[in-house]
């Protein structure tokens, strides 16, 4: 595995379908660390106006967003804590109430989280990736293949909006 000059593991050139999937998920992931990287509680809590959202309700937003679809839709499991009591989408402006610490370490250990259920999935093969999984309360199945490009397309998109924040907090540009 390469790793670029922001600490960011390549995705394979060739690769079979669960390295690329991986690959580009991992890839996406770290981008998110990188645009937070070295940052202080104040700047996590920066916005850009006219939107109210900030590096840090990113990086909450995202570790709810591993729980919703790794441990919940693929897991089956039950919505943990943080989220049990928290309103849907209020991470975004609750994030504000935690330190870059903890908003970095919730965001690494529902990383993580999301690594090990996917990595027991993938124990019964490539099949895995199209096994389904009830979600949206049971109006749905998607299958793992849909849920990893999902995860893929939603950090691409939140690290559109991490780009812009960083950069009007010190400067830092980069893909």
């Amino acid at each position: 595995m390469e790793i670029d000059d922001d600490g960011r593991p390549e995705p394979p050139l060739v690769g079979d379908e669960v390295q690329t999937l991986l690959g580009f998920l991992d890839y996406q992931r770290a981008t998110l660390e990188w645009k937070c990287r070295g940052l202080t509680d104040k700047q996590l809590r920066s916005t850009l106006p006219p939107t109210t959202m900030t590096l840090g309700g990113l990086l909450k937003h995202l570790a709810r967003v591993e729980d919703n679809w790794f441990s919940e839709v693929v897991a089956e499991g039950e919505k943990t804590e943080p989220w049990v009591t928290m309103e849907w989408a209020a991470e975004w402006q609750n994030a504000t109430a935690d330190t870059g610490e903890e908003l970095r370490q919730l965001w690494a250990e529902r990383v993580d989280r999301s690594r090990s259920v996917v990595a027991a999935h993938l124990m019964a093969g490539e099949a895995a990736l199209a096994a389904t999984h009830p979600a949206w309360d049971g109006q749905g199945r998607p299958s793992l293949r849909w849920v990893l490009v999902h995860m893929i397309e939603e950090y691409a998109r939140h690290n559109g909006h991490a780009d812009l924040l960083r950069e009007s907090i010190d400067g830092e540009t980069g893909e």
